[in-house]
């Protein structure tokens, strides 16, 4: 199979390249505001021209000359952005002029040999002489003038930039079996089985409090330096999505911004960044919650995990930077867990060092089983027998003179699984019966890391107002 050819943009900061790369992948993936140094880590996204497709990927601002910092590593993900492609094309500002930094990048760029397209953004309503004259002098070629904000030029820019390099291919295509079985086809004995049925990557958000380790873990997973991982909280600022194989299965891992608590949430950048967290939250299939072990189990981790449950995602829970506590902090930390976050008891709980690499793999076998169970097929019958057994063991309460009467159970969706009970009288289940009848079917079922929901309809008698 041909290799999609690799599209790097680069350029000084605000120059407009996460505005070019929503605009080429026909997307809102990237961040975008007017505000310098927005974007710090690689961001991959897939675009097309005509028949030929291509990967581009978005830089942070780029300064070459940064010997420290956050600058510094940022550096580092654009310089590894450019050895990965095939072209690069160079962005520059038409409105803010030629200035140290773009000379400095284009020395580097004549460097390193690379295929490079001068690409001169925000020339809209400008003459095109004007607006490119003074960047001839970078001796990168003709500039080519663009508008990425209102797509002016944009199509001349990408046939020239993958001229000669592209090829066509067929794109692998991984999706869930999400068809559901007929009434009859349940009914029947091959049906009383758990059929769990996946083909798409498994998508696995990393979510919670700023520098707890989750950029950390994503690098010690890819066994490269991926994403910035800096000793400073906020680093991260995009949901950043990373495909990754290990173990014969397939994931793409999504490394999110912190979540802090609303009332220190001031600049705007950092709302973007907790929208793009919960955006990224609800298009997971498992999420990761990041727990920091040389911190007390907070409110904040609370509400995150909240918001989790409320989406119904399947969750798996780690608690990060354990090695080095002693045994009396240890059991301090599980305390609080276990008091604080006790509504999580559907979820496994890990202990690791994302930077040592210790307890990763029983991470991913957990993020594996849970799913699996989130997606999991219940068969009516076996439903339907696993509801009258926990009916037999513990009747519903009265309510009044009526008992409410369930008849049969069958599944009404995945991710998280529906269980939907029909009968008589149902309004009358108490929370507390509703809870009894979930731990049945988890433990009947092994939905070990997914939320359960079950939803009663009652039927209605025709005939009861004459």
């Amino acid at each position: 199979m041909s290799v999609k050819p690799v599209v790097a943009l680069v350029g000084r900061p605000n120059v407009g390249k996460s505005t070019l790369f929503n605009r080429l992948t026909r997307s809102r993936s990237a961040l975008v505001a007017d505000f310098s140094g927005l974007t710090r880590d690689r961001h991959y996204g897939e675009g097309r021209v005509g028949d030929t497709p291509f990967i581009v990927v978005d830089t942070g601002g780029f300064e070459p000359v940064a010997k420290s910092g956050i600058l510094h590593q940022m550096a580092r993900q654009t310089k590894q952005a450019i050895a990965e492609a095939d072209v690069v094309v160079f962005l520059v500002d038409a409105r803010a002029g030629l200035n140290a930094h773009d000379h400095d990048i284009a020395r580097l760029l004549r460097k390193l040999g690379q295929k490079v397209v001068l690409c001169v953004n925000k020339a809209e309503g400008m003459q095109h002489g004007s607006a490119v004259a003074e960047f001839h002098e970078l001796g990168l070629g003709l500039p080519c003038p663009i508008s990425a904000a209102h797509g002016d030029g944009i199509a001349d820019l990408i046939e020239h930039a993958l001229e000669g390099l592209g090829e066509k291919v067929e794109d692998e295509v991984y999706e869930a079996d999400e068809t559901e079985p007929s009434p009859d086809a349940l009914a029947s004995d091959t049906a009383d089985a758990i059929e769990p049925v996946i083909h798409h990557r498994i998508k696995l958000a990393i979510v919670g409090r700023p520098n707890v380790g989750k950029s950390t873990l994503i690098n010690t997973l890819l066994g490269e330096e991926r994403v910035i991982a800096f000793d400073m909280p906020g680093t991260t600022r995009d949901a950043i999505e990373i495909e990754f194989d290990r173990g014969g299965k397939q994931y793409t891992l999504i490394d999110t911004a912190g979540l802090r608590k609303r009332g220190k949430v001031f600049e705007a950048i950092e709302k973007f960044s907790v929208i793009k967290t919960l955006q990224a939250i609800e298009a997971s299939n498992v999420v990761l919650l990041m727990i920091d072990a040389q911190q007390e189990v907070s409110e904040q981790d609370a509400h995150i995990a909240g918001f989790i449950l409320e989406t119904g995602r399947a969750l798996v829970v780690a608690i990060n930077k354990w090695d080095g506590l002693d045994s009396e902090h240890r059991e301090r930390i599980q305390r609080e867990f276990d008091r604080k976050l006790r509504f999580l008891s559907f979820a496994r709980v890990h202990t690791i060092s994302a930077l040592r690499g210790q307890g990763i793999n029983t991470v991913l076998r957990s993020v594996n089983a849970a799913h699996a169970a989130a997606f999991t097929k219940l068969s009516t019958p076996r439903l339907t027998r696993e509801l009258q057994a926990a009916i037999e063991q513990q009747p519903p309460p009265r309510r009044g003179i009526f008992r409410p009467k369930m008849r049969y159970a069958h599944q009404g969706g995945q991710n998280p699984p529906l269980i939907i009970i029909h009968g008589n009288a149902l309004d009358a289940i108490s929370d507390s019966y509703r809870r009894y009848l979930e731990g049945r079917f988890r433990d009947a079922f092994e939905l070990a890391g997914t939320p359960l929901r079950i939803e009663f309809k009652s039927s209605y008698n025709p005939y009861a107002d004459n």
